[in-house]
């Protein structure tokens, strides 16, 4: 079992269908080049020394040589390790350190990284450029490719549960940690998404998310790869995405709400249609039932689909619910701040809704609750992952037994309706504990963010729970005068009062451009807004 082995079988029934389209160097890869390449790029790096279970640090930029790349890796055995680039430099030397991977297989900067830095670096023996090496030791992917031998190498047989690649989280609510991927759960979560979204090998892809793009190619799909910086969603422009979509008639693209967001406001407003588009995927956050709204009614094709699937790294997917559902069925109650519908767990995944507790233990000592109320959610299923790397007291803390299987930990607190449908209200590390009561953080800024001078808001908690000041930190739409930020000030505590989950609060600050994560440019840092506003509560009282 090798997840490799979809490529060789695409090959074979479809040698001559684009598997990859770069749209920034014009290189493009059909599924039989792909796979050749894959399997020439695996003997030159075992030639070089790479062996099965040697962990690689595949720093490279979205393009065919990526995808190239990882799948030679995967027909090795020996398990890319991926991280974010944007996480920032600190973070990201941590997770390298932490990983402690053989090789590395990377763009210049990455090995510049590495002499410069050398401790986070110590465990890597390999080294191979992508790119034109300088300096440093090691070899180039080009001059290996050149001196080995022309047959490609074939894939491994994996074991089901052998390591196949250890993707890191975006650590937006504590540090990233690296899941454990074997090869049983890629093939699992492929044919999830096959099933879910009715996927075909006539489909192609928008890649916006190039981990995504993987399970794109392994379904036969076409990767398009556009010109846009894949690291920071936010800053792609939409103009660029709407060409490519329509140049190549994509019919399907998994990206961030921010990215859609920005794609669906920018055709509407120049009443663009993308008519061969028939379903875009947008997680990370919830999805905000406007975008939505533009995108089925003023930018898709009759028939076309959103859809907003939930889940994790470490579980994926979960739920989903399409985007007509969202507007027809739920969107009146998130605007009343009930939470966000994410639609009933899919692909035999179970879910059940637990009272919050700190660390792991067994599930007979969890408490289960009923319909309606809210709590931590826990998944079991064949696509969740049984641990992160290297850290076994982190597995221990999110893992639940259950005799001989066990329930994963989300992070995340929601509840389940009577249609066993999940409505999401928020991370539980992002819970404002009130002498009054208890705050969740999607549900409060639902309601805030429906003012159309609102781009996005953030709950937090101010002091110590459980007796923490509620306050909300609103990200406004462009610049605001004395004036007008008085006048919101004003509509936003007086809409607050009239739901019960906003009438505790009474602060309200503004930032001129929220933190986020980098991955979905989408999950706001309310741990440093905290820091920043808690000096100013200090000073009023």
């Amino acid at each position: 079992m090798n997840i490799a082995s979809r490529l060789q079988a695409l090959a074979q029934r479809l040698p001559t269908k684009r598997a990859v389209v770069d749209r920034r160097s014009g290189r493009t890869l059909t599924f039989q080049q792909l796979d050749r390449l894959s399997g020439e790029y695996a003997r030159a790096l075992n030639a070089y020394g790479l062996r099965r279970g040697d962990k690689t640090l595949l720093m490279v930029k979205p393009s065919p040589d990526f995808f190239a790349l990882v799948f030679a890796l995967f027909k090795i055995g020996a398990p890319p390790v991926m991280l974010d680039p944007g996480m920032g430099v600190a973070r990201l030397l941590h997770c390298i350190q932490q990983a402690a991977p053989t090789a590395l297989v990377g763009v210049p900067l990455a090995h510049l990284t590495r002499v410069l830095r050398p401790r986070f670096f110590a465990s890597v023996k390999i080294n191979v450029t992508v790119g034109r090496k300088f300096f440093w030791r090691g070899a180039t992917l080009s001059a290996l490719h050149r001196a080995s031998a022309p047959e490609p190498l074939p894939p491994v047989d994996a074991a089901p549960d052998e390591l196949a690649a250890v993707l890191f989280t975006t650590g937006s609510t504590g540090p990233a940690k690296g899941v454990e991927y074997t090869h049983r759960i890629f093939l699992r979560q492929c044919a999830m998404i096959g099933e879910i979204y009715g996927v075909t090998e006539n489909d192609v892809d928008l890649a916006c998310y190039p981990l995504f793009a993987l399970f794109s190619v392994g379904l036969g799909m076409t990767a398009v790869i556009p010109k846009m910086n894949a690291a920071r969603p936010a800053a792609a422009n939409p103009r660029e995405l709407i060409a490519a979509i329509n140049a190549e008639r994509c019919t399907f693209s998994f990206g961030s709400p921010t990215l859609w967001r920005k794609v669906a406001e920018d055709a509407a407003a120049r009443k663009i249609r993308l008519p061969s588009l028939r379903q875009v995927l947008m997680s990370g956050c919830p999805v905000p039932p406007r975008t939505h709204e533009i995108l089925l009614r003023q930018v898709l094709p009759a028939g076309a689909e959103t859809h907003a699937p939930y889940g994790a790294t470490e579980s994926l997917p979960v739920c989903d619910l399409a985007g007509s559902a969202v507007l027809n069925e739920t969107a009146a109650a998130t605007r009343q701040g009930r939470g966000y519908c994410v639609g009933a767990p899919v692909g035999g995944v179970e879910l059940k809704i637990i009272e919050w507790r700190a660390g792991g233990g067994e599930l007979a000592d969890a408490k289960i609750l009923p319909v309606g109320a809210v709590g931590e959610i826990i998944v079991r299923g064949e696509n969740v992952t049984r641990a992160y790397h290297r850290l076994p007291d982190a597995t221990a803390r999110a893992k639940i037994r259950d005799g001989e299987t066990f329930w994963h930990r989300l992070g995340d607190v929601g509840y389940l309706d009577e249609r066993g449908r999940v409505w999401y209200c928020g991370r539980a590390a992002h819970r404002v504990e009130t002498a009054d009561g208890v705050l969740y953080s999607v549900c409060c800024e639902a309601i805030f963010n429906e003012h159309p001078l609102v781009r996005r808001s953030a709950l937090i908690g101010l002091g110590v729970a459980p007796r923490q000041t509620p306050a909300i930190v609103i990200e406004p739409v462009g610049r605001l005068s004395a004036a007008a930020q008085k006048k919101l000030t004003a509509e936003l505590l007086a809409a607050a009062q009239k739901y019960e989950p906003t009438r505790a609060i009474a602060r309200l600050f503004f930032c001129r451009a929220l933190p986020v994560d980098i991955r979905h440019n989408a999950k706001i840092n309310r741990e440093k807004l905290r820091e920043r506003y808690e000096e100013p509560l200090k000073i009023e009282n």
